[in-house]
């Protein structure tokens, strides 16, 4: 079985990672854990300033890469087989779009719990991947 953990650094995201880490799984799953870098858009301002803006674009890599590596350990550190990796763009794509790739069996995410206004200002990674994934989607819920 492969699963695939989309995180990034939210209490949201260790949730779902200690769900995973704390679940039975059958012998020889193999886990992907993913943190997707969103695009970093510049205006007229800012195209002036090439190398800073190179800096950051590295800077917010690097820091997506971090937080991959970091749910991975604490995956391996279980007893779990998992390794990590770092994917350019949106979200919501890139999670679907990587599970496809990588012929998930599972995505799991967590979940902010918006609704209402905030959901629909804010948007929802983990309704856009319930309804466009190409494998099944669990979604772990934070703890109140």
């Amino acid at each position: 079985m492969k699963v695939m953990v989309g995180v990034d650094d939210s209490p949201f995201s260790r949730a779902a990672i200690d769900y995973v880490k704390n679940g039975t799984w059958p012998k020889g799953t193999e886990f992907l854990v993913v943190s997707a870098c969103p695009p970093i858009w510049i205006g007229p301002g800012e195209a002036a300033s090439p190398g800073p803006i190179a800096e950051l674009i590295r800077q917010q890599e690097q820091y997506h890469k971090e937080t991959a590596e970091s749910a991975a350990r604490t995956l391996s550190d279980a007893g779990l087989k998992a390794k990590a990796t770092e994917v350019l763009g949106d979200p919501r794509s890139t999670l679907v779009e990587t599970a496809r790739r990588e012929n998930a069996d599972l995505l799991v995410v967590g979940s902010h719990g918006r609704s209402g206004v905030a959901k629909i200002l804010l948007g929802s990674v983990a309704s856009h991947v319930v309804s466009h994934a190409p494998c099944s989607v669990l979604v772990v819920r934070r703890p109140a």
